[in-house]
Order: C-alpha cells, then sequence, then structure tokens
C-alpha cells in the first residue's frame, strides 16, 4: 500500500498464511496505537487481502496511528489450505492475533464474510482479551450465523452498511441488529463495494476511531 507496508509470512492449522502489515508515519516520540487485525470477504467469490475495502479500512487505521495487518484467508493467494466455511477461516484469525498482537491494544474489523469470522473471533477472545475498537462493514448476516456483538462493546463498535447492498439487503442487518440495539450506520445509495463511496467510508471508520 506504501513505503510503511510489510509483507509477512505467519503460520496458521492449515499452514502459511500469507499477510501483510501497513504501518503508520509517526512523529517524533509518538507511539503506534495498536495493531488492527482486517478480514477480506468471501474467498470463493474473489475475496482477498487486495479487495478495495479492505485496503480502505487499513488506510483508516493507518491514517488513525495503527499498525495494520491484512491477510489471505486459507487457500487465496500464498495462504495454504482450503475454505472452510469459517471455521477454519476463525482458527486462522486467532493464530494469526496471537503472532502479530499477542499482547497490547487490539482492533478487529472484517468486510462481508470477513466481518462474520471477525464476530466468531469476538466471541472466543471476549472476557480472555480486550478488543478497543470494532469495524464491521458489508455484514453477511443474510448467508451466515454472524454472533451478536457483546453487549459491554457496542461503544467500541462500527457497523455500516450500503443502503441498496444487493449482497446482503439492508433490512437483514437491521433484522439481527435490532434485538441488540445495536447501532447501524447507514450509507445513502451505497452498494455491498461502496463503488464512488471509499472516500466516505473512510472517513466515517476514522471518525469512528477518533471517538
Amino acid at each position: 500500500m506504501n513505503s510503511q507496508t510489510l509483507r509477512l509470512r505467519l503460520s496458521g492449522a492449515a499452514g502459511a498464511i500469507e499477510a501483510v502489515r501497513d504501518e503508520p508515519v509517526l512523529a517524533p516520540g509518538q507511539a503506534v496505537r495498536g495493531v488492527a487485525v482486517i478480514a477480506h470477504p468471501h474467498p470463493l467469490f474473489g475475496g482477498t487481502m487486495d479487495n478495495k475495502v479492505v485496503q480502505t479500512l487499513a488506510r483508516a487505521f493507518v491514517q488513525c496511528g495503527w499498525s495494520a495487518v491484512r491477510f489471505n484467508f486459507r487457500g487465496v493467494g500464498a495462504s495454504a489450505g482450503v475454505h472452510d466455511e469459517g471455521r477454519g477461516e476463525t482458527d486462522d484469525l486467532l493464530a494469526l492475533i496471537e503472532q502479530v498482537a499477542p499482547t497490547g491494544p487490539l482492533a478487529l474489523a472484517g468486510f462481508s464474510f470477513g466481518s462474520f469470522v471477525v464476530s466468531r473471533a469476538i466471541a472466543a477472545l471476549w472476557g480472555v482479551r480486550a478488543i478497543e475498537k470494532i469495524v464491521l462493514v458489508g455484514t453477511a448476516v443474510a448467508r451466515f450465523d454472524v454472533a451478536d456483538v457483546p453487549l459491554q462493546a457496542h461503544e467500541r463498535t462500527l457497523v455500516i452498511h450500503g443502503e441498496q447492498d444487493d449482497t446482503v439487503p439492508l433490512a437483514a442487518v437491521l433484522d439481527w441488529a435490532r434485538p441488540q440495539s445495536l447501532p447501524v450506520t447507514v450509507v445513502p445509495g451505497g452498494g455491498h463495494f461502496f463503488h464512488g463511496q471509499l472516500p466516505l467510508l473512510k472517513n466515517l471508520v476514522v471518525r469512528h476511531l477518533r471517538s
């Protein structure tokens, strides 16, 4: 993404995990705010860590002083293994967190299928590991059993969805969020991939991270 991007080779249950780490440019004496791990959309439909929404999320975190780690799920790019419908992908995400952010401030973000996997990781980590910020974009609730966001994490969570998303209908996301009283930020006219609206998406995430 820039000169501060480092390529990583990490280990998961299925073998190697291909990843990149985007580092913020810091002023003298300024410390990295923490590590944000970002999960990409569905591997069987072209989803990779280079997806434009995923890169936009990484840019937002980097702008706010976070180190942003993007990675390819098993079977994508140079990552070993085969697609496992979210089960193995959750294991890989948890293994990756142990390697890139074993301690310290942690943020998790996901787009589409990635939001589903992130929700499962949050369910596994909550109460064991503090998660400072959560960002869920185009959350694939119509296709997967997305876990509820813990009540104590609501203030740390930003859910963004496009009004005209034809992959995951907005109504389905509202049906998931309503019983939780979890707010959803709706982008007027936005589709699943936020074509033409990525700057707005980034600004919404930056505002959340600075709050």
